[in-house]
């Protein structure tokens, strides 16, 4: 299908849109868990799984995304996803006990894990390869801004009205996306059709095995995740070994043959360590270190949020019109530039002077993330960009997890060595400013122009 046989605004208005309403959703619910604690006198701990269990669903079902992409009709996929989205969010509002509650989530990760990297390769696939980054650049700014501002709508609801307030909210979008899908979402993908493999559906649990030990480890090491860390990697080799001697594989590894998509993996991944370490590092350095509420902590990464979604349409446009390295090279110097000066001066900053830092680091992911991505695709023949996709969000995923467990084994290490608390704070960044010097070091080795 051409460009000419249907609405392209509307279909990448309606895309983004549903899209937009379910990352809001990963995003907005951690605000509410007092709210659920008392809703069913349940600890934090059993509370948390409603992100933890969304999580690993969600990661399960990125590998699988490709499969679907070639095998069902894009409008009728859409469509499937908005209505299990919204079928989970309805128990959800619904929910008489926390397991029903924990059911409809899990539904919604669900649909989360397979449109997150589709709308992504449906955003590539209908665009020209020199305006991608453009397009990308608003793909950004729809994401960033879903998980700036799900906090904020998650705080207004919950100040005035019940938890199921959120997912009512949820609910009518999803409602009204689905609606307008189908006058406006069109079967735009080319099928292939292929048996499903679900050996390899089985093994891909791998990931979000890996992906919750990950996680899990900032807790401390366990004989039950030592186990399961085993069964995981063991897991993962077989499944890599499957996909790389199948005809037509669940999920295509040979995409990482293709040098710029590797670097550009790697790229994306070490762009994501940056931005989930700054949100989770710095909230914890504005209450620890400048003694504010767990409020103002919040409110104070709004800034950086805010300017991330917002360059990020235009780091698009410079990627179309500067090629990857340079663009590349801006962000990683400010991501380099923001960790190094937290480094050196976190004993000396205010809470402006922290916002403002925080800000730099998260301008630099503006920089790299999409055209990080863009950039990858180019590099990839059409029919692997389904598969491209879903590798670098997996890999995103489990290298962002890894950040985090480096950042609070790394706190928690100096912390007790040192017995000072500013030093492990600027021990901790300095560390990730060494990261971001070799992501400085892959954006060096990308080709100047877009097209790889």
């Amino acid at each position: 299908m051409t460009e000419k046989e249907f609405n392209h605004p509307a279909f990448i208005a309606t895309l983004l849109t549903g899209t937009f309403s379910m990352s809001i959703s990963q995003s907005a619910l951690s605000t509410a868990y007092p709210a659920f604690m008392r809703s069913f006198h349940l600890g934090a701990g059993t509370v948390s799984w409603l992100t933890t269990g969304f999580m690993l669903v969600m990661s399960l079902m990125i590998p699988v995304s490709p499969w679907l992409l070639e095998n069902i009709r894009f409008d009728r996929l859409f469509q499937l996803v908005v209505a299990t989205f919204g079928i989970g969010t309805l128990l959800c509002v619904w929910a008489p006990s926390f397991s029903v509650l924990m059911v409809g989530r899990l539904l919604e990760a669900l649909a989360v894990g397979i449109i997150f990297p589709s709308f992504q390769t449906v955003l590539l696939t209908i665009t020209p390869e020199t305006e991608r980054g453009h397009i990308m650049g608003i793909a950004g700014l729809v994401m960033g801004s879903a998980l700036a501002v799900g906090p904020i709508i998650s705080g207004v609801l919950l100040t005035w009205f019940h938890w199921q307030a959120l997912f009512i909210l949820f609910l009518i979008i999803s409602v009204v996306v689905l609606s307008v899908s189908f006058a406006t979402i069109k079967p735009v993908m080319t099928l292939h059709k292929s048996q499903f493999d679900w050996l390899s559906v089985i093994l891909a649990a791998s990931f979000p095995a890996l992906l919750y030990v990950l996680t899990s480890l900032t807790k401390g090491v366990t004989l039950a995740l030592g186990i399961i860390s085993i069964i995981a990697i063991v897991a993962a080799v077989w499944f890599v070994y499957r996909q790389l001697h199948q005809d037509k594989p669940l999920l295509q590894l040979r995409v990482f043959a293709t040098k710029a998509f590797t670097q550009a993996v790697f790229l994306t991944g070490i762009s994501y360590i940056a931005l989930i370490v700054t949100t989770i590092v710095m909230p914890l350095f504005f209450q620890t270190r400048l003694h504010v509420s767990p409020l103002v902590s919040g409110l104070s990464l709004v800034p950086a949020a805010v300017g991330l979604s917002l360059l990020n349409p235009y780091t698009g446009k410079m990627l179309d019109k500067f090629g990857p390295r340079r663009v590349v090279l801006i962000g990683m110097g400010l991501i380099v530039g923001g960790f190094t000066l937290l480094a050196i001066l976190a004993p000396y900053l205010n809470l402006l002077g922290a916002i403002l830092l925080a800000m730099v680091t998260e301008a630099g992911n503006a920089f790299v993330m999409m055209p990080a991505v863009t950039t990858g695709a180019n590099a990839l023949p059409e029919n692997l960009l389904a598969d491209g996709t879903a590798v670098t969000t997996t890999m995103r995923q489990l290298l962002g997890s890894a950040g985090v467990v480096l950042a609070t084994f790394s706190l928690q290490q100096w912390q007790s060595l040192t017995q000072n608390q500013a030093l492990s704070f600027q021990l901790t960044f300095a560390i990730f400013a060494v990261i971001g010097l070799i992501g400085l070091i892959l954006g060096l080795r990308l080709p100047l122009k877009a097209k790889a």
